[in-house]
């Protein structure tokens, strides 16, 4: 029975369960529909795969598609995905690389780029590539050839451009902790950050599950979810180091951990960078340099941007749409609350490795320690994301908006000035925008929160902030009890 590749096929990647929404067959008809929509017989086709068990035989899957098509095949070998951004931007060509960055160890996927890093969403010929895999998988027409192929070992190279990017070689010693989760950073950390490609820094790295294995034995390689994040936590304190390092498992994102051991939030590492991002921008003549954050970044971030002279540029939460933001803003960097962060320097793609060296060189340029440095960056109290499993998620919002925003209606004007019908906010002016789910903010800017409707889960996404730890925890009970009341 064919299988429905719109059960993997997301808003911008492909993610299954491997043997059942994403096999050998599907993956061979993906790569064939990824040359003819794309136009690519007789281009190059960049190919390679994380640490996963299924991703080499999947990678060649993809290859003897493609190949069928007419493409040229540069198999990359095992890279992280931030490697495949290098190589696309680098050497010009789109690719592949498969992964299911932190989903557990029964899935995959694929990441696409078009050449020079772009991306590809839905909107962009993912779900074009879709429709004609589709067409071919039910059909039958799925044909091998001998594949024109060379590969390339972009390592040294990815490498030693990061550090071109941010010098570490005059920092103080820092002692950092990196937890790779069994994932790809447990390659890419010792070719940037230690001496086994490139001439030492002045790093002592303690690794925490460097060996890669797909299987994910020690825990999942989702930094996100808290309990991941324990035996890093446990090992920066126990070691008395200065910082600590969490990526996932195709190592696009970083999380980063205090002297503490506590976390410092991806907002917070937002405005550190992007301070730094500007500061160099200013310095290369650059009048005033755009930071792009997602909606659902704290207040803190647009604020310091325009401190330092830039300009903040709000997105919609997804890194394909803030990669096109990135290009048509021209962009010095961005940033996301769940930790992808975005150069321009690097393709205007997400790179957690690259986030982590600015934050170990705004942290080995001065003297104090982390949870000092960035408490600058995060002065306000925030919810963290909370899920709600819900069946009608725009009725849901529609009910929230009823209580906080009662003047708005479906198809108003964004930023629309209302009155909270709430007791406990009555009076308080809000705005409201339908940039992604609805952000409904208080006129006087002490409170906002965000619903976000997950295109890929029953849940509705709840997101926000207060200048007060009571204010941010009353205006989150007041919404959860509205959505969690039938």
């Amino acid at each position: 029975m064919s299988i429905d590749l719109s059960t993997s096929f997301k808003a911008y990647d492909v993610r299954g369960l491997v043997g059942d929404t994403i096999t050998a067959e599907s993956v061979h008809a993906v790569g064939a529909a990824f040359v003819d929509v794309l136009e690519l017989s007789g281009s190059r086709v960049l190919v390679g795969g994380d640490m996963r068990p299924s991703s080499k035989d999947f990678a060649a899957s993809f290859a003897a598609g493609a190949a069928s098509r007419g493409a040229i095949i540069t198999d990359l070998g095992q890279i992280s995905t931030d490697m495949l951004y290098y190589a696309s931007g680098t050497l010009r060509a789109p690719g592949v690389v498969f992964t299911a960055s932190h989903n557990p160890a029964g899935y995959n996927g694929m990441k696409m780029t078009r050449a020079g890093a772009v991306p590809l969403s839905a909107e962009t010929g993912l779900e074009d590539i879709r429709a004609a895999a589709q067409i071919y998988l039910d059909s039958g027409e799925l044909s091998n050839n001998d594949a024109s192929q060379d590969s390339a070992d972009l390592l040294t190279d990815y490498a030693a451009y990061l550090r071109s990017l941010v010098d570490l070689t005059g920092i103080r010693p820092l002692k950092v902790v990196v937890d790779a989760a069994n994932g790809m950073a447990g390659m890419t950390t010792p070719a940037v950050l230690g001496g086994q490609r490139l001439e030492a820094l002045p790093l002592e790295i303690v690794p925490l599950y460097f060996e890669l294995d797909g299987t994910f034995p020690h825990h999942p390689a989702n930094p996100l979810e808290p309990e991941n994040l324990r035996d890093l936590q446990q090992a920066v304190r126990e070691h008395g180091a200065d910082i600590g390092l969490a990526f996932d498992g195709d190592a696009d994102r970083c999380f980063v951990i205090d002297e503490l051991g506590e976390p410092v939030s991806p907002s917070a590492v937002t405005a550190l960078v992007a301070r730094r991002e500007i500061a160099r921008a200013k310095a290369e003549g650059e009048e005033r340099p755009v930071i792009i954050h997602n909606l659902i970044t704290s207040t803190a971030v647009p604020e310091l941007v325009e401190r330092e002279g830039g300009r903040a540029v709000e997105t919609r939460v997804g890194h394909s749409f803030i990669k096109a933001v990135m290009a048509q803003e021209s962009a010095v960097f961005g940033g996301e609350h769940s930790a992808h962060y975005y150069f321009r320097d690097f393709f205007n793609a997400d790179t957690g490795m690259l986030a982590a060296m600015h934050v170990l060189a705004a942290l080995g340029e001065q003297r104090l320690g982390l949870n000092e440095l960035a408490a600058e960056y995060n002065p306000y109290f925030a919810s963290g994301e909370i899920n709600s499993e819900v069946a009608d998620k725009q009725g849901t919002i529609e009910r929230v908006l009823a209580e906080f925003a009662p003047e708005f209606t479906p198809g108003s004007p964004e930023d629309l000035i209302s009155r909270a019908r709430n007791p406990e906010f009555a009076g308080a002016q809000t705005t409201v925008s339908t940039l992604d789910g609805a952000t409904v903010r208080a006129a006087d800017g002490t409170w906002w929160f965000n619903l976000r409707p997950s295109n890929t889960e029953p849940f509705l996404r709840y997101n926000g902030e207060a200048h007060t730890e009571h204010l941010m925890a009353s205006v989150r009970d007041k919404v959860l009890d509205i959505i969690r009341a039938n």
